[in-house]
């Protein structure tokens, strides 16, 4: 059996733009978007409908019908005492069948979700998982979503932004995030709830957070907890992969990793490739890419001479000792963020990555690492990015006179832009710019036809009409600004309201901020309207 929640039949008004027309993204992502040639042999497939076919038949061959099983076993044992839908059930055991795939999508741990796109990330693997369902009927496509339980920066994930203002979990930590407890955040409770108010959706908010931090141990728990809630309905299954049995399928890869330092080679032959096109490396290898994980430590693992050591304590081993250790305890060696798509790749049955620009920018450093190690690479694909704002920001916006393209504008840019376009006096002097140049041309040919000596000092004489011309384009702007005060408040109120901070309004804002306004109607809403193979940036009006 294969259920999704049911798509509500709405109306709701979109637009898109290209991400490279919003100016917040790479030229790397943008280049692999417009499938830029020279960026072909850095990924597999391109996140197509039909390229789904290939990347099934690769991975059907190369993953272990035995590690199903244990897939499915250790997500079970994950999910015993957590009230989970029948769909989420139902795809737990599905993953036991030799037809059945992942759509995956990864995020740290942060306090109540972080920033927005935590949702877009989860409802982008659940739409893609439905549509691959619709493509494929004989295959099941299961949306994962993977804890960065391993992960050990704390201060990346110990806060959330609430109305302008942080909300911080002040606390002493070390080791992988998953496994910390979660004493102290009855306080961040309480100046949380202060915040929140009274109404219906605000007690919402509160018993999510109460139930998810202040009736589980630990911070993974707790994200599971509130991950399952949000999604449980979408069949969202959510995995913490810090888990002995998962790691066991993983030793031939991390025994390779040590003795034959294989990702340091392969990357960094990567990154020499990627970095003679122009485009700028995310991250770079260590010769050993795994961390030794253990109470409260998460530290390198390095060789000196024939001696393995953890960095910073007195734990070492000779190469047959730490051999014998990693079989008899596999939970205590952890990927680094280079290895950690490769033990995805190894102990899940995945087709497609889902990640942001960052995530995708490191993604196409591996390609050669997943070969060495014989692994299959997955399809990469960039998560949706949402913009969202009410009617009445969009009758705002279209009272104002603003373009979708200009709300993406640097403020300065944007309100200089806008300052041009009401104003009833030509503040543009890129044609008085242009006609001043030509003059110079012409000065400068004569002076190459008389006396060269006179180049220099038409040069300067260039500079400072241009300069010149400059200022007076300044001084007439700063004028109209003050003209036309009123619409430039009434706008730039208007953008920094969607871009907080001067940011992405999903790289800024918590869901809670929206789930106060929308409630449980939001994820409907990006689950009816999020498309994760149009790959544009969409703009959602609610």
């Amino acid at each position: 059996m294969y259920l999704y929640a049911s798509n509500r039949t709405t109306f709701m008004p979109t637009e898109t733009l290209t991400f490279r027309e919003t100016g917040y993204f790479s030229s790397l992502i943008c280049d692999y978007l417009d499938q830029k040639e020279e960026l072909n042999s850095f990924y597999n497939r391109f996140p197509k409908l039909e390229n789904f076919k290939d990347q099934i038949l690769e991975k059907s061959k190369s993953y272990p019908l035995e590690h199903r099983d244990v897939l499915a076993s250790v997500l079970e044992k994950q999910y015993a005492g957590l009230e989970i839908s029948e769909t989420t059930s139902n795809h737990i055991e599905l993953l036991r069948s030799e037809e059945t795939y992942t759509i995956t999508t990864g995020h740290q741990l942060n306090l109540f979700t972080g920033p927005l796109y935590f949702l877009y990330k989860i409802m982008s693997v659940v739409n893609l998982s439905k549509k691959l369902k619709e493509t494929y009927p004989k295959q099941n496509f299961i949306p994962v979503f993977w804890m960065a339980s391993e992960d050990h920066d704390f201060e990346e994930i110990s806060f959330f932004n609430f109305r302008g203002q942080k909300v911080h979990w002040n606390k002493e930590a070390s080791g992988g995030v998953g496994r910390l407890n979660t004493q102290g955040l009855d306080e961040v409770y309480s100046v949380f709830a202060a915040q929140l108010g009274g109404s219906f959706k605000a007690k919402k908010v509160k018993d999510l957070f109460q139930k998810a931090y202040l009736q589980h141990d630990n911070l993974a728990t707790a994200t599971r907890y509130l991950a399952n809630e949000l999604f449980k309905d979408y069949g969202l299954v959510i995995i913490d992969a810090d888990d002995s049995n998962l790691k066991r399928l993983f030793l031939p890869q991390i025994k390779n990793e040590l003795l034959k330092k294989s990702t340091f080679k392969a990357v960094n032959e990567t990154n020499q490739e990627l970095e003679s096109l122009g485009y700028k490396v995310q991250v770079n290898p260590r010769e050993i890419n795994l961390f030794y994980l253990n109470k409260g430590l998460r530290e390198r693992i390095i060789q000196e001479g024939d001696r393995f050591k953890v960095n910073n304590t007195s734990i070492q081993w000779t190469e047959e000792a730490l051999l014998e250790d990693l079989q008899a305890h596999p939970e205590c060696f952890s990927p680094n963020v280079l290895m950690r798509p490769l033990y995805q790749e190894v102990i899940l049955p995945n087709l497609c990555y889902i990640g942001g620009g960052g995530e995708m920018a490191y993604w196409f450093q591996l390609k050669e690492s997943f070969k060495v190690q014989d692994v299959t690479f997955p399809i990469l694909l960039l998560r949706d990015s949402v913009l969202v704002r009410t009617e009445k920001q969009k009758e705002k916006q279209k009272a104002l006179e603003i373009s979708n393209r200009d709300l993406f504008l640097e403020k300065n840019a944007f309100i200089n832009k806008y300052v041009r376009r009401i104003s009833n006096i030509n503040i543009d002097f890129q044609p008085q710019e242009d006609f001043l140049k030509q003059q110079f041309a012409d000065l400068y040919q004569l002076a190459e036809q008389t006396d060269k000596s006179f180049i220099g000092a038409v040069k300067a004489q260039e500079v400072k009409q241009l300069k010149g011309l400059k200022h007076l384009e300044k001084r007439l702007l700063k004028a109209q600004k003050k003209v036309l005060a009123d619409k430039i408040e009434r706008s730039t109120s208007l953008k920094d309201a969607l871009f907080p901070n001067g940011n992405l309004q999903e790289r800024n804002l918590n869901f809670s901020e929206l789930f106060l306004e929308h409630g449980q109607e939001l994820l409907s809403h990006l689950s009816d309207h999020l498309d994760p193979l149009d790959m544009r940036f969409l703009l959602l009006t609610i």
